[in-house]
């Protein structure tokens, strides 16, 4: 579970983080960036998808900056994986209340 979010601060399991993070059901990435920082790209979540979430949670940041392009969404959907976007705030909220019910992976911007 995510304790608390706040622009540019996330704890997960009592742990700070101060970077972007990717959030498994078993472990915390706190080495995550994307290739064009603002836009998401398949790449960026190549290890995201190799989990076999059946939702992925992706965190757009505090203003919901970062661009999901429709391409990208289209991509997850045809690998059978749902994919949820909102503000960093929103996608905490949304992985809390998916997590322990489905395999969930969540890529959080904890910025912008």
């Amino acid at each position: 579970m995510i304790d608390t979010y706040e622009f540019g601060r996330i704890v997960i399991g009592g742990q700070e983080y101060r970077a972007d993070v990717v959030v498994y059901p078993d472990r915390v990435d706190a080495s995550w960036w994307r290739a064009e920082g603002h836009s998401l790209c398949m790449a960026d979540l190549a290890g995201a998808l190799a989990a076999e979430p059946e939702v992925l949670v992706v965190g757009r940041g505090a203003n919901g900056l970062m661009r999901v392009p429709e391409e990208v969404r289209q991509a997850v959907e045809a690998r059978g994986i749902e994919i949820m976007a909102a503000s960093t705030a929103e996608a905490v909220e949304r992985y809390n209340a998916l997590a322990g019910a489905k395999r969930v992976v969540a890529a959080l911007h904890l910025t912008c």
